[in-house]
C-alpha cells in the first residue's frame, strides 16, 4: 500500500484483514473508495475528517496523486474558514491512504465504488471487489444513472450491494440517496443509511429506477435551461439568474452543468434519455461542448470561462 499526494511517500501496511459474522456500522473502522475524480475524492474526505480510516483506489497513481492535492487543499480551506483545526486536519490526512492495486481495499469494513458511469466498468470493479473483500461487508456503489440490480448481478452477494448516492459536492451537499437493488436486503440498506449518519448526512431512498430522485429531476431542468438559451429565450447569464433569483436555487442550470462536469451531464442524460424517452434528449450545444472538451470547471472552460 503506498501512501501518497500531499500526505507522504512511504509504502505502509494498512489495517490488517478481518473478517466478522455480521459487519454492522459499530464495525466499520475502515472504508475503501473506488474511484479517484470529484465524487471519490469527496466522498474519501468525508470518510476521513469523520474519524474513518480510507484506502481510496484508481487505476494510475497520477490520478490518486491529484485526487491527494483536491483533498489537501480542501481540508485547507476548511482550516482557513475554522471549521477545522490544524490538529483535525492532520489526523483526517494522516487517515487516508492511496492505491492502485484494487486487492489493497481487502480491509475494508465498508466499501463505496465511484468510478465512471460505465456499467462495463463496473462490473468488472464489483466482480473483483466480491472476490478480494470480505463477504460480510456492504459493496456500495455512488452510480447515479444505472441499475443497482444489475451491478450486484455482478457479484456473488448481490444482497449485499446497495446504492449510496453523495451528492456533489460530497464534503458540502448533506444529503444522500439510499437505493436497493432488486436482491439488496434490509439489513445492508440499513447498514449503509446508519454509515450515513456517521458522516452527518441525512438519507432518503428511491426505488431503482433510471435516475433514481435526485437526477430525475434535475436533469431535465438542466437540460431544459439550455434548450432555453439555444432557443433565445435569454441569454445564459440571464437564465442562471433567473432561476437563483426566482426559486432560490443556488446555482442556475447552466452554472450548474459547469460545475457538475458537461461530459457528466452529457452521459446521464444521455443514460436517462435511453430507459426515459424524449424529455431526456440532451441538447445540442451540450453535446457539442463535450465533443470540444470544453467540460466545465474541472478544464476551465464550459458555458462559462472558469480559472483553474
Amino acid at each position: 500500500m503506498r501512501v501518497l499526494g500531499g500526505f507522504g511517500d512511504r509504502l505502509t501496511a494498512v489495517l490488517p484483514a478481518r473478517s466478522r459474522m455480521v459487519r454492522g456500522v459499530a464495525d466499520i473502522e475502515s472504508v475503501g473508495v473506488v474511484g479517484a475524480g470529484t465524487m471519490g475524492s469527496g466522498i474519501a474526505q468525508v470518510a476521513a475528517t469523520n474519524g474513518y480510516e480510507v484506502v481510496l483506489h484508481d487505476v494510475r497513481t497520477d490520478l490518486v496523486d491529484a485526487a491527494f492535492d483536491r483533498i489537501g487543499a480542501r481540508l485547507d480551506g476548511l482550516v482557513e474558514d475554522g471549521d477545522l483545526t490544524a490538529d483535525e486536519r492532520a489526523d483526517a490526512s494522516a487517515r487516508l491512504f492511496g492505491t492502485t492495486a484494487l486487492p489493497d481495499l481487502a480491509s475494508a469494513d465498508f466499501v463505496v465504488e465511484a468510478a465512471s458511469e460505465n456499467p462495463d466498468v463496473k462490473d468488472e470493479i464489483f466482480a473483483e471487489l466480491d472476490d478480494v473483500t470480505d463477504d460480510d461487508i456492504v459493496l456500495a456503489t455512488n452510480t447515479s444513472t444505472l441499475s443497482i440490480t444489475r451491478i450486484g448481478a455482478a457479484t456473488d452477494r448481490p444482497e449485499r450491494v446497495a446504492g449510496v448516492h453523495f451528492m456533489n459536492p460530497a464534503p458540502v451537499m448533506p444529503g444522500v440517496e439510499l437505493v436497493a437493488g432488486e436482491r439488496t436486503s434490509d439489513e445492508t440498506l440499513a447498514v449503509a443509511d446508519a454509515f450515513v449518519a456517521t458522516l452527518g448526512k441525512e438519507t432518503w431512498t428511491s426505488a431503482d429506477t433510471p435516475g433514481f430522485v435526485v437526477n430525475r429531476v434535475l436533469f431535465p431542468w438542466i437540460a431544459e435551461g439550455i434548450h432555453a438559451v439555444e432557443e433565445g429565450v435569454a441569454a445564459k447569464a440571464d437564465v442562471d439568474r433567473a432561476m437563483r433569483l426566482g426559486t432560490n436555487a443556488p446555482m442556475g442550470p447552466l452554472e450548474l452543468a459547469d460545475h457538475v462536469g458537461l461530459d457528466v451531464c452529457l452521459d446521464v442524460l444521455e443514460t436517462l434519455h435511453d430507459r426515459l424517452g424524449e424529455r431526456y434528449r440532451p441538447p445540442p450545444s451540450l453535446v457539442r461542448k463535450v465533443d470540444a472538451g470544453h467540460l466545465g470547471t474541472k478544464t476551465g472552460r464550459g458555458f462559462y470561462e472558469h480559472d483553474r
